[in-house]
């Protein structure tokens, strides 16, 4: 399926289609079991042509499976759901338990990681704020084995392949043209959200969850350093992200033709970018 909002954008990279499935594609990237890996590297991948598929076991990391949709996996991190609450945060050697783990951890996990997990990442001011951080997340377990990142040009919607949500990355005029037409047709100035959460999540559950409301709001994200730290280093370019859901995805197509799109604003700001 091709875009008509990738087309009348300029987006530079293919639309994502996030697809809950019941068997495994073939040829698609996948990571070891166990072994650590960001979920945005792979939509990265995907929105350049490749197919990546996630089950769970292979979910890179413990947000990763969060926000993928298998269940609360901070439960299995190092220390438990409170090592990642002090990981985090200000960091785990800050509790006797904490410094325990890290010691038997320490010839399993890479350097950076055992400095994180004893200084803290400290993205939340304390592991009280992280519990609450957690609390507020959409935690879901799909029912399905896997998920699937697939450029959209390749899903057939009247097929088996019906997308959860389809997720853009864009630059930020591009994401101001997402954002009006989310909003396009709609009651309400709010159909976008920009909630405070791990890269993967913010295309993940919160999107999921918005799919499953009778009025499903886009989610924008990339607000997540480490995330943003894994996509540039692979595009060059600074983007976030803007994941839609499905149903409302469908609505935004329908809407480009007529719209702010095909008027002067929006093509004299395409001219300054040299589009």
């Amino acid at each position: 399926m091709e875009s008509r909002i990738a087309e009348a954008i300029g987006c530079r990279y293919a639309p994502v289609a996030i697809v809950f499935a019941g068997q495994k594609p073939e040829d698609a990237r996948q990571f070891k079991p166990g072994k650590w890996g960001c979920v945005m590297f792979m939509l990265v991948r995907a929105a350049k042509g490749d197919t990546a598929v996630f089950d769970r076991e292979t979910f890179g990391c413990f947000g990763g499976g969060v926000g993928l949709g298998f269940g609360n996996q901070y439960e299995n991190f190092p220390g438990g759901e409170s090592g990642f609450c002090y990981f985090l945060s200000v960091g785990n050697r800050q509790w006797e338990t904490g410094r325990q783990v890290a010691e038997s951890i320490k010839p399993y996990v890479r350097g950076g990681f055992m400095d994180n997990f004893l200084e803290g990442e400290r993205y939340v001011a304390s592991p009280e704020k992280v519990k609450s951080f957690i609390a507020d997340l959409p935690i879901m377990d799909i029912e399905y084995p896997y998920v699937t990142f697939a450029p959209l040009s390749g899903i057939d919607p009247q097929g088996l392949q019906t997308p959860e949500v389809v997720v853009f990355l864009a630059d930020m005029d591009q994401i101001s043209a997402l954002t009006i037409l989310a909003n396009y047709h709609r009651e309400g100035n709010e159909n976008v959200i920009f909630p405070y959460a791990a890269g993967c999540q913010t295309i993940g559950i919160y999107p999921f969850r918005e799919a499953r409301s009778g009025c499903p709001r886009a989610v924008m994200g990339m607000s997540d350093i480490s995330a943003r730290v894994s996509v540039r280093r692979q595009l060059k370019d600074d983007v976030m992200t803007f994941a839609v859901p499905w149903q409302l995805f469908l609505e935004m197509e329908q809407n480009v033709a007529g719209s702010f799109l095909e008027r002067p604003e929006w093509q004299e700001l395409m001219k300054l970018k040299g589009k």
